[in-house]
């Protein structure tokens, strides 16, 4: 499509970039672009359309509600995204050296009405020269484009052309390239542009190393180790959307991804990055979100404490605290029943508790143990001679003390069983002694109350965690024990996995009795409809067909608790700054991630607590093989002189820290008085439009686009000024040098320390 007065240029180049705007050089552009546009306008317009009958499509149960939902939930993503983004979708163009159709890079794939192709999604093997490509290796390209985005049209393009004779024409397509392989390529002149709260778009400038990573297989467990600066945070989450896209196995409908942060200032930092990219359907948390108790859980006081609860073999340690109530009687016991008297020996009990399926929560096996005694009696009862049939209804005890109204037992259709074994089942069941035998025996169980209790009672918790000294015993016991802190999660969580939901038994009972009522009402209706049928063929009497009966109930209606987000299993997991995670907070992610496909993203010397092994005696010691490891040695972010500060701090600390080497210069690191705190914010922010972070000062009065963190929370994240205040009270050995590096690698552009005063 031709460029006309009527079509604004693509094309927004200040006069201090005038020669880029020769028209050799983006009529070509301008023409793609234009063809975009068109392209846009159309799918847009059709995927409104669509949108609109979707939504206009009846509900429906079951599959049919959950397939129209998905239909909804796809064609809104999409239209979202074209709605965002319009023409800065593209990304940049590559020219094969072959002489070839030049080909755009896109955040996703378009076409235009003909099919033919407009861009490729970034994702696509088709666009990995874009991205890939170097001096060294330049797969196939002879030159490479990239865009500046500014409010919707091209504010500046960077060219990097990988002929060998330094310029490279195109007469097949009227192009000319020529390089610019220095400060104006595109990724080193975005290095220092100022930040906002949110994570910049750098999809355009991802670098080869980079993307190496990002397109990395998801077999198996790949750790990412890099310095600050060098992008981890970049790849994980470009890696995130990358795999969803290329591996269907990961797809949202076989577990999805799981994306694990270390704080929530974090989460709110990236929070636009992966629907920017298409993909609105991960899981993000932090681990305090995944067990109910994190809320309000606080970091745990006692250092000992703490290290002791960080232990995996505390969490290990779950398993005997509730086979200590699992315990089948070792007594006999004789159950009177209306028919005859049935002896349960310790056998019999025995025989009952294996029935258990392996793996099953406590809570839930409690109904396959108790149905497989009843199973044991109904037997036992068979074999005694009955003096009369007992049909009436008797009601069970409440087994997990409470009111309910959805035991029994009915037929298909809502009816009362006549199965003869159904009058002994329903006797057995009713006998409140055989009733408080298996209550104690195998009581309902609370997760907070097991963990609580090895906190309460130092005998338990030798019984279940023997290798504790008296002294390590003694000082987990607490007064208040449900007072929870960030230590307890992991036994929480893992006390929840294996004892299960105590209401599940209770929910599953109403559910079960609905679907049964159900059942019947629709027993009577058919009933009617035969019954009134006068048709020649009496075709109602179709309806005697049990799997036609059976059909007309919708299981899927009956309500049911809503589903833990967080639970897992996940396809895949992906944890940032991995390097502070536990033995046994390991074990939380390791739960919701069978498959065993991670990608693990941290720098060991940013370990607050220490990291004195290799990622790879790391990762095996807690459960983990077949991993594998990238580093990213490149700071794309922190000017060179605030490295040069940085480096000694935490080599002084960790000599063999992974420190990486910078690529940009920003001026020297500052130095002064706390006294100027004020004096220096104020200066930034009349000549700066970026963001702000003072470290240290806990008690600073709220500025706009300035935030008050400590060491821990900035971890992450990156601002334009960093002031440190009085840096030394960070603390000594290695938390409180690594607690000074995090804080001065998170300058992008000027660090200043003040300290006295």
């Amino acid at each position: 499509m031709p460029v006309t007065s009527r079509s604004p240029s693509a094309f927004d180049l200040p006069a201090s970039r005038a020669a880029k705007a020769d028209a050799t050089l983006i009529a070509p552009d301008e023409r793609h672009f234009a063809a975009i546009a068109a392209s846009l306008a159309a799918s847009t317009a059709d995927l409104t359309e669509r949108l609109d009958a979707a939504r206009r499509t009846p509900a429906g149960s079951g599959q049919a509600a959950m397939d129209r939902d998905q239909e909804v939930h796809r064609l809104t993503a999409r239209l979202r995204t074209l709605q965002r983004f319009g023409l800065d979708l593209c990304l940049g163009r590559m020219v094969p050296a072959d002489g070839g159709e030049p080909v755009y890079v896109g955040r996703l794939g378009l076409t235009d009405g003909d099919g033919a192709r407009l861009l490729v999604d970034w994702r696509s093997p088709a666009a990995e020269p874009f991205f890939g490509a170097t001096h060294a290796d330049p797969m196939g390209l002879a030159s490479r484009r990239r865009y500046h985005w500014a409010d919707g049209r091209v504010s500046d393009y960077w060219d990097e052309v990988f002929a060998t004779d330094g310029a490279v024409g195109d007469g097949a397509h009227g192009l000319a390239h020529h390089p610019a392989l220095d400060d104006q390529s595109a990724f080193i002149a975005g290095l220092g542009a100022e930040r906002s709260d949110r994570m910049r778009d750098v999809l355009g400038t991802i670098q080869a190393d980079q993307d190496a990573i990002i397109r990395a297989g998801a077999q198996g467990t790949l750790v990412v180790d890099g310095g600050p600066g060098t992008g981890k945070t970049v790849v994980a989450l470009h890696r995130t959307a990358y795999l969803l896209y290329s591996d269907p196995r990961l797809g949202h409908r076989r577990g999805g991804v799981l994306f694990v942060g270390p704080h929530r200032p974090y989460l709110a930092y990236v929070s636009d990055v992966l629907p920017s990219l298409g993909e609105e359907g991960v899981q993000t948390c932090v681990l305090v979100d995944l067990v109910p108790e994190g809320a309000a859980a606080v970091p745990e006081p006692d250092p000992l404490v703490a290290r002791l609860k960080a232990d995996a073999r505390m969490v290990a340690a779950l398993e005997p605290a509730v086979q200590l109530y699992e315990d089948p009687p070792t007594e006999g016991l004789l159950v009177e029943t209306p028919s005859a008297d049935v002896w349960i020996s310790a056998d019999d009990w025995a025989e009952a508790f294996d029935a258990a399926e392996p793996g099953t929560p406590h809570n839930e096996a409690r109904d396959q143990v108790w149905e497989a005694l009843l199973r044991i009696g109904i037997d036992k009862l068979a074999d005694e001679p009955v003096d009369e049939p007992v049909d009436e209804r008797v009601d069970e005890p409440d087994l997990d003390g409470a009111s309910d109204d959805a035991d029994g037992e009915f037929d298909a259709y809502g009816r009362t069983a006549v199965d003869p074994d159904d009058a002994s089942r329903r006797a057995l069941a009713a006998n409140r002694d055989l009733a408080r035998a298996f209550g104690r025996a195998w009581p309902l169980l609370e997760p907070t109350d097991v963990v609580g209790d090895l906190w309460e009672v130092p005998a338990y918790l030798r019984r279940c965690a023997p290798w504790l000294a008296p002294d390590e015993v003694s000082a987990l016991q607490r007064a208040d024990a449900r007072a929870w802190t960030v230590a307890d999660l992991p036994l929480l969580d893992a006390a929840r996995r294996r004892i299960g939901d105590p209401q599940a038994a209770r929910r599953r009972r109403r559910q079960e009795a609905a679907v049964a009522a159900e059942r019947a009402r629709l027993a009577d209706v058919v009933d009617d409809l035969i019954a009134t049928d006068d048709s020649e063929m009496a075709v109602m009497s179709m309806l005697r067909g049990q799997d036609l009966r059976t059909a007309l109930v919708d299981d899927s209606a009956v309500p049911a608790a809503e589903p833990d987000a967080l639970a897992g299993p996940f396809a895949h997991v992906v944890v940032d700054e991995a390097q502070e995670l536990t033995d046994a907070e390991w074990q939380m992610l390791l739960a919701r991630c069978p498959s065993r496909s991670l990608t693990v993203v941290g720098d060991r010397a940013q370990a607050r607590h220490g990291f004195t092994e290799s990622w790879k005696q790391r990762l095996e010691r807690v459960g983990l093989d077949g991993v594998g490891l990238a580093s990213l040695t490149i700071n794309y972010r922190t000017p060179s002189e605030v490295m040069a500060a940085a480096e000694p701090v935490i080599r002084a600390a960790i000599p063999d820290a992974n420190v990486p080497t910078s690529v940009r210069s920003a001026g020297p690191v500052v130095h002064g008085t706390t006294a100027e705190l004020e004096r220096v914010l104020d200066g930034w922010l009349a000549e700066h439009a970026g963001t702000a972070c003072v470290i240290g000062a806990a008690d600073l009065a709220p500025r706009e686009r300035v935030r008050a963190l400590t060491p821990e929370l900035a971890k992450g994240l990156e601002f334009d000024l960093v002031v440190l205040v009085d840096p030394h009270r960070f603390g000594d050995g290695i938390e409180g040098a690594v607690d000074r590096y995090v804080a001065m690698t998170r300058a992008t552009q000027r660090l200043v320390v003040l300290t006295g005063g």
